[in-house]
């Protein structure tokens, strides 16, 4: 059953509360970042996919730094937020997080797949609803935690029915490296596509998509 968005007194209560639980929860998972292999981070390192099937994929790939901030192996080394923070491609997001002060919990939250938006997704957005959004906080905050999933999520365990961080759920469809989310399921009313996936940071595993989700109703 969908849950109602919370107030905003309980629902910034139940974020730290979630935060907390996560994380004590965690110490009982190991981090899969120390699996990556050699391979990988030398894919990433030099800004482009490789064959390696842990590789990041997808058109959007190309646009990620090959190295320094912004770059695979610069995300792969910070929290998630932090990492968005570093990627040029990325800025209306980490403004959003900024504005619902879901920086830290991100960060520090371990174990995380996150759909991120690209800055073109943001501006698929009517500028009066966007703005709107951004000031309103409960509902700002309600509609990123719809993009976070916990766990991290392999492309191959990606399509299917997720329960999100604001309880509520989220289909995405598709295999292989092409993954959407219908169109009824985002704010413009057009499908979103992941377009660069499976791009790691220390504490969660990112699927960058063109457009901006909306939390079930």
């Amino acid at each position: 059953m969908k849950r109602p968005l919370r107030r905003p007194g309980v629902l910034a209560t139940a974020v730290t509360g979630l935060t907390l639980a996560l994380t004590a929860s965690a110490s009982e998972t190991p981090s899969a970042t120390a699996t990556s292999s050699s391979t990988t981070e030398s894919s990433r390192a030099a800004g482009t996919p490789s064959a390696a099937p842990d590789a990041p994929f997808g058109p959007g790939c190309a646009a990620v730094p090959a190295s320094g901030p912004g770059s695979f192996a610069d995300m792969a080394q910070a929290p998630v937020a932090t990492a968005a923070s570093g990627n040029p491609a990325l800025k209306s997001f980490v403004q959003a997080l900024t504005a619902a002060n879901l920086m830290d919990p991100l960060n520090t939250t371990p174990e995380l797949t996150v759909l991120v938006p690209a800055d073109p997704a943001f501006a698929a957005v009517p500028a009066d609803q966007l703005r709107a959004l951004l000031a309103d906080s409960p509902r700002l905050t309600a509609t990123l935690l719809h993009h976070v999933i916990q766990g991290r999520l392999t492309p191959d365990q990606l399509a299917g029915k997720h329960t999100t961080l604001n309880n509520d759920e989220l289909t995405i469809e598709g295999s292989g490296q092409s993954f959407t989310v219908a169109g009824e399921g985002t704010i413009s009313g057009t499908a979103a596509s992941v377009i660069c996936g499976n791009v790691r940071t220390a504490n969660a595993t990112v699927y960058v998509i063109d457009q901006v989700l909306k939390p079930a109703s």
